[in-house]
């Protein structure tokens, strides 16, 4: 007489077990929720001028915005200040300098740097308005140290030349919107 093999016996239920399982897993995947912040742009005047749409990836945080009334046909900085204050009647000082927690000079041609605030320069077109999609992989929206939730996002009047100390020459400070 011969014994049935004991998995075999079990096989099916184990295949059950196993297929009932995989909705819940992949449930536990999309309960996963990426973290997003937004930030609104005002310029000097206080006047609402566009939006910031961040989202945290695995390896940084992905920024898109949209600004209208800005100087046409040029280059322009952008960069993550250390304050989440935009104050128009100081000329958005309040905001502080670049976004900086490992202290290090600025710019992506510094030997140091850079400054996880620093990001690459962005294009005006013709009508005044920036649109630009820029992925930052030295900073987060979740929480340490590296967070910018609660910081601000600026344009600068002039592009960035990624090395002149302490913010590449960037220029005036046009718009700026604290990440919320």
């Amino acid at each position: 007489m011969t014994r049935p093999c004991i998995a075999a016996k079990f096989a099916p239920c184990l295949l059950a077990i196993g297929l009932a399982a995989l909705p819940s897993l992949a449930f536990g995947q999309m309960a996963q929720t990426t973290q997003t912040a937004e930030a609104t742009f005002l310029d000097g005047e206080g006047v609402q001028t566009g939006k910031g749409y961040l989202t945290e990836t695995p390896s940084g945080v992905l920024i898109g915005l949209e600004i209208n009334g800005l100087p046409p046909a040029r280059w322009v900085a952008f960069h993550v200040h250390e304050t989440g204050s935009c104050d128009h009647t100081g000329q958005h000082e309040s905001a502080g300098g670049h976004f900086n927690p490992s202290n290090v000079e600025h710019g992506f041609l510094s030997e140091t740097g850079p400054h996880a605030g620093d990001m690459p320069n962005i294009w005006v077109d013709d009508a005044g308005t920036a649109r630009a999609e820029v992925f930052n992989p030295f900073v987060l929206l979740a929480e340490g140290e590296n967070s910018i939730l609660g910081r601000a996002l600026m344009i600068h009047a002039e592009p960035d030349d990624h090395k002149s100390q302490p913010s590449g020459a960037a220029g005036e400070r046009l718009a700026c919107a604290v990440i919320e």
